[in-house]
């Protein structure tokens, strides 16, 4: 479903004619297949963000290629990517990334509006997957007013509001205490289990780090497969 073939990166700092190359990932090559829990780890600065900022094409890599669902997205364009976004990824933050000023039913409701569905329609689903996430009660809160858990639940929520078949996570859990983000893996299991939605986590978590059905980690942007299954 992912395939990353000898991907690499580096930044440019500085001015230009003057710049200083700063290489973050090297020659990454992986495979995440369909209905997987796969999960990336590593210190600060080891490059696990630039990767997910990669595959989901808010960057574009100094060389290798990407496929997703066999489609070669390294060479979309940014018109190209937003709506293969729409249509096959789904995002999580460790920051939520919820608009103050809408309430919980209006940030999930807001995919389906962008893409053109009818109101009677965007209300039907969104109720519905306030529902499935348990957030039903609260869909008339702004962010302001729900808990850390409760605003992340709604943020899965937006992310499942178009039916991706892969979701990405970036520290889903680093906002949240020890007991909601038990609750939250669990959750982020039933809905790969029920829904056979694929997972890509980023975390310096351990406990995340253990919900994975695989184990990447990343050490000065070079992979190493595995090597936590014994300390994870």
């Amino acid at each position: 479903m992912i395939e990353v073939k000898k991907l690499s990166h580096q930044f440019a700092i500085g001015k230009k004619g003057k710049e200083t190359i700063v290489p973050v990932l090297h020659d990454i090559s992986l495979t995440v297949q369909k209905g997987e829990i796969v999960t990336i780890v590593g210190r600060s600065g080891s490059g696990k963000s630039t990767l997910l900022n990669l595959i989901s094409g808010y960057l574009k890599p100094t060389s290798g290629e990407i496929f997703i669902d066999s489609e070669k997205v390294s060479d979309l364009n940014e018109s190209e990517w937003a709506n293969f976004r729409m249509n096959h990824l789904g995002f999580i933050f460790q920051s939520f990334q919820l608009i103050p000023s809408m309430t919980a039913f209006e940030n999930v409701e807001l995919a389906l509006t962008l893409k053109g569905e009818k109101e009677a329609e965007r209300k039907r689903k969104t109720e519905q997957i306030l529902l499935k996430v348990g957030i039903q009660d609260f869909m008339d809160h702004y962010p302001s007013e729900l808990s850390g858990g409760q605003q992340q639940r709604v943020s899965i929520a937006r992310a499942l509001i178009l039916n991706p078949p892969i979701i990405l996570a970036d520290e889903p859990t680093g906002s949240l205490d020890s007991e909601t983000e038990n609750e939250l893996l669990d959750f982020i299991q039933q809905l790969n289990r029920d829904l056979d939605i694929t997972f890509l986590i980023i975390t310096h978590d351990e406990k995340v780090a253990r919900i994975g059905d695989r184990v990447i980690e990343l050490a000065d942007g070079a992979m190493n497969e595995g090597a936590l299954h014994h300390e994870v």
